[in-house]
């Protein structure tokens, strides 16, 4: 299965396309983070860290999901 990774530095979205329904939850919930007209379609920067969890889990396909990226501590 295809999967497709977008970060914005905090969080990385994961994106599977054949998981896709095409609901548009995720377009209607945060146009500023996905637009198909641009390439990439996902601009997690566009948005909070926290906004972009909350739309993830209201992707009814289960084709968004998200993991939490590690963060370096610098000595």
């Amino acid at each position: 299965m295809t999967t497709k990774k977008y970060s914005n530095g905090e969080i990385t979205v994961v994106w599977k396309p054949e998981k896709c329904i095409h609901s548009g939850i995720c377009v209607r919930m945060l146009p500023m983070v996905y637009n198909l007209q641009e390439r990439p379609w996902i601009k997690p920067e566009n948005a909070t860290t926290a906004e972009l969890i909350d739309q993830i889990n209201n992707c009814p396909s289960g084709a968004l999901s998200f993991i939490r990226n590690e963060t370096q501590n610098e000595q």
